[in-house]
């Protein structure tokens, strides 16, 4: 028994060691320090356009969101009433967004009350808050609390670089936006407080427009994971 142990320890040992050294290979590789970006009307303008390439008019008048994301999260989303149903494993809750205190919980079909009540309906809200923003991400950046700016790259590309000073789950949050010549998003580098590494990218591609008339991207590609967002819909 103590020789298995010893074969067990020494195999996580490895393990560890090799998710180390590969942490330290991505790190080295692509961590970025945040830009410095310019304030200015010219960053409005910019951020303006990328809200008229993904309609942002149709995405206003859209009332009803419902999507998967990966890890088996299930949402349908009520704009108008700030109202999103929230669902994984056998736990569902219906968020009030507006006063979350309001929100129900339900496990196996059954209502619950309490800590457990009050730990699901938190958990609701961060997921509700990463998962919404890998779908409407470019119609934000014009929230309260969101400051907006010019990053000028070296070959003179101008990029939008989007800071959410407060709200949501991570406040302090930056993406650098990377545009088409029409102003939609190919993509943008993440500074979160979630990811340890600054500046990693991730792709916002296969685009398509929902019945509201929104195009809405499907697929995010970030190193070798593929954020597949499916079933989306969205109507009025």
């Amino acid at each position: 028994m103590k020789k298995i142990f010893k074969i067990l320890g020494k195999l996580v040992l490895g393990i560890f060691v090799i998710l180390l050294l590969l942490f330290a290979f991505v790190y080295i590789k692509y961590n970025e320090d945040l830009p410095e970006g310019t304030k200015s009307t010219e960053a409005d303008r910019l951020a303006q356009k990328m809200l008229t390439a993904v309609n942002h008019d149709a995405y206003k008048n859209t009332r009803y969101l419902s999507w998967t994301f990966p890890g088996g999260h299930h949402y349908l989303w009520d704009k108008d009433q700030y109202k999103v149903d929230v669902s994984w494993n056998n736990i569902k809750v219906a968020l009030d967004l507006e006063q979350s205190n309001k929100s129900i919980v339900f496990i196996d079909g059954k209502p619950i009350e309490g800590t457990e009540k009050s730990e699901h309906i938190e958990k609701a809200l961060s997921f509700f808050n990463n998962d919404s923003f890998w779908l409407v991400a470019p119609h934000k950046v014009f929230d309260e609390g969101v400051s907006r700016s010019i990053v000028t790259t070296e070959n003179g590309e101008k990029r939008l670089l989007v800071t959410y000073n407060s709200g949501g789950t991570t406040p302090g949050d930056s993406y650098l936006w990377y545009l088409d010549e029409n102003g939609r998003p190919k993509g943008y580098q993440m500074w979160v407080k979630i990811i340890p590494i600054g500046g990693l990218y991730a792709s916002w591609e296969d685009w398509q427009t929902m019945e509201s008339g929104v195009p809405l991207s499907g697929l995010h590609s970030l190193l070798v994971l593929d954020i597949d967002l499916e079933n989306i819909k969205a109507w009025n």
